[in-house]
This record gives structure tokens, C-alpha cells and sequence, in this order.
């Protein structure tokens, strides 16, 4: 008899999962359903519109701590399906990938629609049925000794019966967007946001918008949190990867202070305070009649440099033997640690990466099965997993709808 595999989701988790099955069990049927008109949204707008595929780091144990949540799940499931086999996966169907010295992997198209295509041609040719403004409004889980197998309600009024489920319907911002996964039985971790920005109203660096440093270490006071890296300058305050990835570690203790917090930002993170004390003495020294405002140090961004020196009180006009000790002091501060009081954040929508969902521990690491109801799979971000920003989100959606695929088609 042939089996009826439903895949809900039409996104990155649910298209890897469908193709990965209906690959390794052409006598399967497999249906993938999403419920809005779009597919592989997220992978159409991520990185800029490039898609930022994966990671180019190929060992599981290094690649696994790039997860505030979900890392030690994930170490071995890496083994079994990981970086290095993402880029073999694509490339065995034609889409090379090129590694950026930041490490993330990009088509060498940097054109998303090169994976949209890639994805939509493979269920194509793995003959998956494919529907578009069709959701599935409840599972009713129908358990037989002979057949077990799940009724799914669908939007349309009508009713499908299928063998195997798998739901990669992406994370979602509310805890009762999840009610229908708790009336399964399933344990959820509270949602809150991850991977987003910080506002900063009325930001004495607003004027700056744009303006990016390729290092800086940033730290939310009073806490044990930072992080180093790109930062961007924006109108609302501040953005790029040193703040993102610190927004990811700390997600659920940010939401605990209501997103309203004063971070301290060192512009020159190589330097200790002794040695930037130092340099600055240095520089005093051999550019004594040097217009302090006129030439940055540090290779820091000019329009930064002069905001800098600005906060620090010291005038445009002066030059660096007449700078009194104690706007160099100041100086000293705002390069070192600025202080910049946060309240709120800003999420894209296109974009938006969740903390929490499905516990992990609901499900067999080997195959994503739920370890309360046989032929329920989840993968993608409807799970507790998420990573920082680098690539490293897709690469928790390959995994673990690979596994889920290889899993419904085999057992």
C-alpha cells in the first residue's frame, strides 16, 4: 500500500524534508501544504537577498556552539548532516557555494532565487505535490495496531488522511500560536525574540546612521554578556552582527528586562585600558600640533571619530598639546566604554528568528520522530533551537529536516 507523507510548511525545513524523503522513497506520496501563497519566503529575503546558505565550519562539535539553545542536540545530528554536507548537497545539483571571510556561504550567484529554483526543481523532480493557500487547521492523531496514520483538518473544509506527518511551520513570536501542538501533547518552550536590534531613542550617534566599524565589543551592564564584532550605526540605534548575536545569547534574560537596559560599547576592543591610555599619550606626544578632531585614530570611521571626540567635550579647534587631561580622560571613556541606554528593539519581520518552541527533548534525536506520538516528525524553527546570525539558522533547518526525511521514508 502506498504511504501518504504530509509536509506542513512550505519553507526551507519543509521543502529539505520533502525532497530528502520522496528521494529515498519515490513510492511514497508526499504532499507538502502551506498555508499562505508564498513559498521559501525566508529564503528569498535572507542575507540581503543572497541567502546565506550555511557556515564554512565543518567540524559538528565547533559548529554546534554557535546555538544559544538547541547546541547540544544539535552536536550530534551535525554528524550525520552538517555543514560540509549541506554545500555537497547543493553542489550535486549544481549550485555552488562561495565562503565570505566572515565565514558565511552564499551562492556564487549571491542571488537567492539560485536556491529558491534549486529546491523547487528538486521537488519537481521527486514528483512532491505541492499546495499553496492550504493549511492544516488540526492533527487528530488516529492510532490503530495496524495502521497507525493522522487525520489532518485542512482550511478547505476537507479532510486528508496521511501515514506520517511532519510540521515545519517555523516559529512563531506568541505562545498561543502553539496551543495546537500543546493539545498534541507536545511540551513547548516559551517564544520570545531573537537576532534583533536595539533602539536607542534620541542617540547621540543618530546622525551617523550608516556608519559601520568592523570591530567593537558590546556589553550590557551589570550582566555577563558581550559579544564582539561588525557594528552598525542606524537611525534607531544600533545593528550588525555584535549586536545581533548578543540579542541571540541573551533573548530570554533581554526579555526579562522588558528590552530596557544601557549597554557600553569599546570602539577599539583590541585595547586594554592601559594600552589605549597609552596610545593615547603616544599620539599626544608625536602629533602634538595634530588638530585632534581632524585625524582619527584607530582607523576609526572619521564622522565616528568626530562624534567621539564631541561627547568628550573636547573642541573641533584644539590640538593635541593643548588637550586638558581630563577631556582625554573622557576621550578615553567614550572609546572604551560609551554608554548608550537601550530601550526596545527592532525585528524584521521577513526575517524573524524565535527562541523556544517544541522541546527537543519531545523528540528521537535520530530521526526527529516525537517520542509520544509515532509518525509525527518536526524540524526547522518550530523547534527550542536557534543560532546566531551567519548562516547558522538554515543550516538547523537542513539538519534536521534531512533527518526527519531520511526517517519518515525509511521506517
Amino acid at each position: 500500500m502506498r504511504e501518504t507523507i504530509v509536509v506542513m510548511g512550505g519553507g526551507a525545513a519543509g521543502f529539505f524534508g520533502a525532497i530528502t524523503c520522496a528521494e529515498n522513497n519515490p513510492t511514497a506520496q508526499v504532499i507538502l501544504l502551506e498555508k499562505t501563497t508564498k513559498l521559501l519566503s525566508k529564503v528569498r529575503v535572507s542575507g540581503g537577498g543572497r541567502c546565506n546558505v550555511t557556515h564554512h565550519c565543518f567540524n559538528p562539535t565547533q559548529l554546534a556552539q554557535f546555538y544559544p539553545r538547541g547546541g547540544k542536540f544539535l552536536k550530534n545530528l551535525f554528524k550525520s548532516f552538517g555543514a560540509a554536507e549541506t554545500v555537497a548537497w547543493f553542489q550535486n545539483r549544481n549550485v555552488l557555494l562561495h565562503t565570505e571571510p566572515d565565514g558565511r556561504m552564499f551562492p556564487v550567484t549571491n542571488d537567492s532565487d539560485t536556491i529558491v529554483n534549486c529546491l523547487l526543481q528538486a521537488a519537481q523532480k521527486a514528483n512532491i505535490t505541492v499546495e499553496t493557500s492550504l493549511g492544516v487547521e488540526k492533527i487528530l492523531p488516529v492510532f490503530t495496531a495496524a495502521l497507525p496514520h493522522f487525520n489532518l483538518q485542512l482550511s478547505n473544509g476537507k479532510t486528508l488522511t496521511a501515514n506520517k506527518v511532519l510540521i515545519t511551520t517555523g516559529g512563531a513570536p506568541k505562545l498561543e500560536s502553539y496551543q495546537w501542538l500543546k493539545d498534541l501533547g507536545l511540551h513547548i518552550q516559551e517564544p520570545v525574540p531573537s537576532l534583533f536590534t536595539f533602539n536607542v531613542p534620541g542617540s547621540p550617534l543618530q546622525e551617523l546612521a550608516g556608519v559601520a566599524v568592523p570591530k567593537a565589543k558590546v556589553k550590557i551592564v551589570g550582566q555577563q554578556l558581550e559579544n564582539e564584532g561588525p557594528l552598525l550605526i542606524t537611525h534607531w540605534g544600533f545593528s550588525g552582527p555584535a549586536v545581533l548575536k548578543l540579542s541571540a545569547w541573551g533573548a530570554r534574560l533581554l526579555q526579562q528586562l522588558s528590552y530596557q537596559f544601557t549597554i557600553l560599547i569599546n570602539w577599539v576592543p583590541e585595547h586594554t585600558e592601559e594600552s589605549l591610555r597609552a596610545a593615547l599619550m603616544q599620539y599626544r606626544h608625536e602629533f602634538a600640533r595634530r588638530n585632534v578632531a581632524a585625524h582619527p585614530m584607530f582607523q576609526l570611521p572619521q564622522r565616528l571619530w568626530k562624534a567621539l571626540i564631541n561627547l568628550a567635550g573636547i573642541n573641533d579647534q584644539v590640538k593635541w598639546a593643548e588637550l586638558p587631561a581630563k577631556n582625554q580622560n573622557k576621550l578615553l571613556e567614550q572609546l572604551h566604554r560609551a554608554p548608550f541606554t537601550v530601550r526596545g528593539k527592532t525585528t524584521f519581520k521577513e526575517e524573524f528568528v524565535t527562541c523556544g518552541g517544541v522541546d527537543v527533548n519531545e523528540l528521537d534525536p535520530k530521526t526527529m520522530q516525537s517520542k509520544k506520538i509515532p509518525g509525527l516528525y518536526l524540524a526547522g524553527e518550530i523547534l527550542d533551537v536557534d543560532g546566531v546570525t551567519g548562516g547558522f539558522n538554515f543550516q538547523a533547518a537542513w539538519t534536521t529536516a534531512f533527518l526527519a526525511g531520511k526517517a519518515m521514508a525509511t521506517n
